[in-house]
């Protein structure tokens, strides 16, 4: 797949702007805070209806406009898409093909996306909700019923985390309809927790090999899962009665604290490598190797499971890697996948890997 066309209306830093891009490699060039990084989160935006850098739908639109609007002109396997996003402080439309989608998840997953940013580095040495996050953004782009599960889990866990204050506050008594919410939260929470183990083994898969590859065979890398449900290789059925009682047990103590201290809003995942955890013994390099297998590994992932390779977003990422990985990356996506490289300089592009890039120069939200 890849992104034909963007258009921009009210964007951030963007008033007005039409775009047409290569097939293959785009470099959005400019100094910093000229609407580079925008660029490639109207991307982001379009294919996921939600941004990287914000929950607040206003900083998505320019100052002083009540609306932003972000459409693009997608090559799917042969077939051509016109996605829509209409952005309003009070939520967002989102239209294929100019029929309005009734709900966001029946939208999401048309256009692929992976973005590698420095923030990225993160995902092994920062809280676990960033490493949620990232199973999220990119389970949910190719499993609609992960998306709907993990949106009513979010739901019924806001309803219960409500309902335990109440109880520990004894403006209400009746436990009886707190067990009610319990086993709907742990019916929506075995499906999160199953689906999110089977894409981590999947991306296991082709994490393994590119990892070894990019080490010279030194390192073996490992997804390892944390969640309360200890037991691996269960069915949805096995965690749902697994969860349901450790949320029994945990009954009081919740009742007590006021919120809810197991389920999958609570799980992790570590990266291990050679048996260490990567956050807590692994260094500076070997953290940057894993992210950059990671990234490498999702390519894969989404060729094996949508047929297509997502598109590439890299945000001012190349300055960050050292010139073997920046090779190793360039090389490995070079006339396979679309990519989009934000950059202050091209002396921190190896063009020597690239053929005949396009080459935007970006500034004060415009074009050069």
């Amino acid at each position: 797949m890849y992104l034909q066309a963007l258009a921009l209306r009210n964007f951030r830093n963007y008033a007005h702007l039409n775009l047409k891009f290569s097939p293959q490699t785009n470099i959005f060039l400019g100094q910093n805070a000229q609407g580079k990084t925008n660029l490639l989160e109207a991307i982001y935006v379009l294919a996921l209806v939600r941004s990287h850098r914000t929950n607040n739908n206003q900083e998505l639109i320019k100052w002083g406009q009540d609306f932003g609007k972000i459409t693009g002109q997608v090559q799917r396997q042969g077939s051509h898409l016109t996605l829509e996003l209409l952005l309003r402080q009070a939520g967002k439309k989102a239209s294929l093909n100019h029929l309005e989608q009734k709900k966001l998840s029946s939208y999401v997953g048309k256009l692929n996306v992976v973005l590698f940013s420095p923030e990225n580095l993160d995902l092994v040495k920062g809280a676990p909700n960033i490493r949620r996050r990232f199973i999220d953004m990119e389970l949910g782009q190719i499993n609609r019923a992960y998306l709907v599960n993990s949106s009513r889990y979010r739901q019924v866990l806001k309803q219960r985390n409500n309902y335990l204050k109440q109880l520990q506050k004894k403006q209400v008594h009746d436990e009886v309809y707190l067990d009610v919410i319990s086993d709907q939260l742990a019916g929506y929470g075995a499906a999160v927790i199953f689906a999110r183990q089977h894409f981590l083994q999947q991306l296991q898969q082709f994490l393994q090999p590119l990892h070894s590859q990019i080490t010279g065979g030194q390192e073996q890398i490992v997804l390892d899962y944390q969640t309360a449900v200890k037991e691996k290789e269960l069915t949805v059925e096995k965690i749902y009665q697994n969860l349901l009682q450790q949320l029994q047990r945990q009954k009081q103590h919740d009742i007590f604290v006021g919120s809810t201290s197991v389920g999958p809003h609570r799980d992790d995942f570590h990266f291990l490598v050679n048996g260490n955890d990567l956050q807590k013994f692994g260094s500076q390099g070997q953290q940057r190797t894993a992210v950059l297998s990671l990234k490498l590994a999702e390519l894969d992932f989404f060729q094996e499971a949508v047929g297509d390779y997502p598109i590439l977003l890299l945000d001012d990422v190349l300055s960050e890697l050292d010139q073997f990985r920046q090779t190793h990356l360039l090389q490995t996506i070079q006339d396979r996948i679309q990519t989009f490289i934000t950059t202050t300089s091209l002396d921190n592009v190896d063009l020597s890997v690239i053929s005949a890039p396009k080459i935007f120069t970006i500034k004060a939200g415009g074009i050069i």
